[in-house]
């Protein structure tokens, strides 16, 4: 749900290996292998990112690896690229900016993050990262962004040099520390300028929690550090990790607000929830459904039965892909199109 982005990234060498595994279900695969990166130059590693993609569902679906650093803790530093484009598709319809995000967490269950991402046709990917000095991570990437569709797929295109900006625009995802983070859509945000502070793009606040928090608490002292930067659509966030703790992060009036979870579920769509009669008047149909679930079951759902929810909040002609992250067993599970009788699974250790 964010608009192209196209980066001329400096990218060094990384100095450790990839250290991500993976469990099989269907025809799902995992990383690229394990390697010592270090024996690599910057060029042959982006040649073995490249080389690893994988097609895993004729939806189509996509896996990667990508290797080594991706430049974004220089990015940190400044704010900088020196290419950062935002141009939101044309002939997309905001009613279809229908993202659904829920935490449940209730007793005798392991913590679990759903979501929903709910948009045009577009073309998923299923991301592996692991720069040196960071968290190991996954995510999932529209790869509409990096200039593929159904038309112009990855696998057959001449140049894919633009998979190697994939670490740099995440929709959802989780890192080793079990912090699970997702965007949706939202009408407006206002996020306040400190002219003292770094300001950095809104799809990159998930890149930065996903690098470098270690819980919610974390993720939130992480956001304040920067200025964000909203483009077109503006977003809000949910934040979740194993110890029960979720939160939504929003920009109103010029604050950040923080919701805390005051049970153990919290859900999230696309209005924002600050100022509104949530969750008690609620004209999303979406929020109605997942938060009167939880409530339900007072926040305790198998994987299963997060992937139920999600299949009952999902929209014949906009629900891209389907995402059950369960965060304290760093285990992913992907439906896409729709398709909730193949279901991918995935774990990062």
């Amino acid at each position: 749900m964010k608009a192209a982005y196209l980066f001329r990234i400096w990218m060094p060498l990384c100095l450790i290996s990839v250290l991500l595994t993976i469990n099989c279900k269907e025809d799902s695969a995992g990383p690229g292998a394990e390697i010592d990166i270090s024996q690599y130059t910057r060029e042959e590693l982006d040649s073995l990112s490249l080389s690893n993609l994988r097609r895993v569902d004729d939806y189509p679906f996509y896996v990667m690896t990508y290797y080594g650093d991706y430049g974004f803790g220089e990015y940190l530093k400044t704010g900088n690229q020196e290419s950062v484009t935002s141009v939101l598709p044309q002939g997309v319809d905001r009613e279809r900016w229908g993202c659904t995000c829920f935490v449940a967490m209730g007793e005798g269950r392991e913590p679990i993050f759903g979501r929903n991402f709910d948009w045009h046709d577009c073309i998923p990917l299923f991301l592996y990262t692991r720069p040196p000095g960071v968290f190991a991570s996954v995510s999932m990437v529209d790869m509409e962004y990096l200039g593929f569709h159904r038309n112009r797929l990855p696998e057959t295109a001449n140049d894919k040099a633009n998979l190697l900006n994939a670490p740099w625009i995440p929709f959802d995802g989780m890192n080793e520390k079990g912090v699970a983070i997702g965007m949706m859509a939202i009408p407006h945000a206002e996020p306040p300028e400190n002219p003292g502070k770094i300001t950095i793009d809104e799809i990159q606040l998930i890149r930065l929690v996903l690098d470098y928090a270690e819980n919610v608490e974390h993720a939130l002292s992480l956001i304040r550090q920067y200025n964000i930067r909203m483009l077109e659509p503006p977003i809000h966030y949910l934040i979740a990790d194993t110890s029960g703790q979720s939160a939504i992060v929003e920009f109103v009036n010029g604050e950040m607000i923080v919701i805390p979870n005051d049970e153990p579920w919290q859900v999230s769509t696309n209005f924002i929830i600050h100022g509104s009669d949530a969750p008690e008047q609620v004209d999303c149909w979406r929020y109605r459904t997942a938060y009167d679930t939880l409530e339900s079951v007072q926040g305790s759902l198998t994987s299963e039965g997060a992937m139920d929810v999600l299949q009952r909040v999902s929209q014949p002609e906009s629900t891209i892909w389907s995402m059950v992250y369960e965060i304290a067993a760093r285990r992913v599970h992907a439906a896409v199109g729709r398709n909730f009788d193949t279901v991918h699974t995935f774990r990062l250790e």
